[in-house]
């Protein structure tokens, strides 16, 4: 919301509290997306690689642990590092040249260069993201496996279509974050940093309702008569 007031606003100022409780909330959701990105691979694997199991694996009380566990998990794990780089000397200049409160020019602003912070955080999200992501890939080869052993095509298909929204949600998301946090040693250009989080922040979620709704057979007839229509009217 305060940056959504700043686009309307000509001070664009935010308090040090404001600040760092945006970087909290901003960034745990984003862990809670990952760490629900893996539900769904697990969910995925044993819909296609156990289904005679899947109802007795898949009961109310693991689903209802997974969901407690998939928002939750992001707001525990994301407090070391929102509290380590509140902790750093900020003395200097007090102009943060993002449009969101980023770890990356937070850091940048400090008086002094606190390695040891930087190497935790570093070592944070490389732990998180490629751990997450190395889950989710594994889950997919022993669905790929499994579908590639299915003796009908029709079947295969279904997994597939069951699968690829999915992992063009994955796509995007680890595309885009891994580029940004991995390594923030690299020191991105600013340009870069703002472009890539407007794309994982804005641009990412507002794409994941349409490709989810992809699967929806009414979407794709709706879709199917809007590119008929304009094809339509294009010869015409």
């Amino acid at each position: 919301p305060n940056m959504l007031a700043n686009f309307l606003s000509t001070s664009k100022s935010i308090s040090f509290v404001s600040c760092f409780t945006q970087f909290y909330f901003f960034f745990s959701f984003g862990c809670d997306e990952g760490f629900f990105l893996c539900i769904m691979a697990f969910d995925r694997y044993l819909a296609i690689c156990r289904p005679l199991y899947y109802p007795r694996i898949m009961t109310k009380q693991l689903y209802t642990g997974l969901a407690i566990f998939g928002w939750s998990g992001g707001f525990i794990l994301f407090l070391t590092p929102v509290v380590l780089i509140s902790q750093l000397p900020y003395c200097g200049p007090n102009t943060i040249n993002h449009f969101v409160c980023d770890p990356v020019p937070l850091m940048l602003l400090s008086c002094s260069e606190d390695t040891i912070t930087q190497f935790i955080y570093s070592t944070f999200n490389v732990i998180f993201m490629i751990g997450t992501f190395l889950f989710i890939l594994c889950s997919y080869a022993l669905v790929i496996v499994a579908v590639l052993q299915m003796p009908s095509a029709g079947s295969k298909h279904k997994a597939f279509s069951t699968c690829a929204s999915h992992l063009a949600v994955v796509t995007l998301f680890y595309g885009s974050i891994m580029v940004m946090y991995v390594s923030p040693g690299s020191r991105h250009p600013v340009k870069i940093q703002k472009f890539i989080t407007l794309f994982y922040s804005v641009i990412t979620p507002f794409c994941n309702p349409l490709i989810y709704s992809l699967r929806n057979k009414e979407m794709k007839t709706a879709l199917r008569r809007i590119f008929k229509t304009k094809h339509g009217t294009h010869k015409i």
